[in-house]
């Protein structure tokens, strides 16, 4: 299979044999992201700029205070903390209380999970504003594109997609949704059951996988074989949500 920088991440990732290529490459970037960030990035001002502006998720904060790295988190939250109260200056200057009464139980018919004020909006859309999630946000797509593009073009990667473990189900769903526009009628006549019979066939695979653990921790299976049950659990975990439950922290290489 010829291979350039586009496409080596990703055949590396099926060559992995993960129980999600997707996930294989979210992490790599996540890690990326960080160690970026925090080595001598927070001291250039584009990318203080671009994480003043993003903020971080709470799972990232969380990674980024693990790193080890507290100088360099305070850097970048001494800046973001600046903006952050900038901008809640600006937002709570302009905030009114909607009025009770006839219009507000109307508004209440409105979707559970929409904002009633300017100022919830706002705190909505910084609490899910992230610098790392953006980042890989934007090469996923790229990785998408190259997904199909090798799918369509070529056979070694077409085996390797057939060999591969299938994805976790959030990714799942992403391929689904993306062969409707990357692929032509015919094409998605075979992807389609091709995907299904994957995830199918990897998703009781590890059904039975976990029933094993279950059974090996009765002492009547004691002196039986683990199989590959062993690591069942956040394997299963991973397979049903994405991510690796099981990673080690992930530290500052000092």
């Amino acid at each position: 299979m010829k291979e350039n920088i586009e496409t080596i991440p990703l055949i590396d990732a099926f060559k992995a044999e993960d129980e999600c290529p997707f996930c294989f490459l979210e992490r790599m970037a996540e890690q990326h992201a960080l160690s970026f960030i925090l080595g001598s990035a927070y001291m250039e001002e584009d990318i203080r700029t671009a994480t003043d502006e993003a903020g971080f998720c709470r799972h990232h904060y969380k990674m980024m205070y693990d790193y080890g790295n507290r100088l360099g988190s305070a850097l970048i939250l001494e800046t973001h903390l600046k903006k952050l109260n900038r901008d809640m200056a600006r937002e709570i200057g302009a905030f009114t209380p909607g009025k009770s009464g006839l219009a507000a139980r109307f508004k209440r018919d409105a979707p559970a999970d929409s904002a009633k004020t300017t100022l919830g909006a706002w705190t909505r859309k910084v609490g899910s504003s992230c610098y790392v999630c953006d980042h890989f946000e934007n090469i996923y797509k790229r990785y998408l594109d190259t997904f199909f593009h090798l799918y369509k073009k070529n056979e070694e990667f077409r085996e390797l997609f057939a060999k591969s473990k299938g994805f976790c189900l959030p990714h799942f769903g992403d391929l689904v949704e993306q062969a409707q526009d990357k692929l032509s009628d015919s094409q998605k006549k075979e992807f389609y059951p091709a995907l299904f019979s994957i995830m199918q066939e990897n998703l009781k695979r590890l059904e039975e996988e976990v029933s094993w653990f279950v059974m090996k921790n009765d002492y009547r299976h004691k002196d039986e074989d683990w199989g590959t049950s062993a690591d069942s659990v956040q394997r299963a975990m991973q397979k049903c949500a994405g991510g690796y439950p099981a990673d080690p922290v992930f530290v500052q290489k000092r």
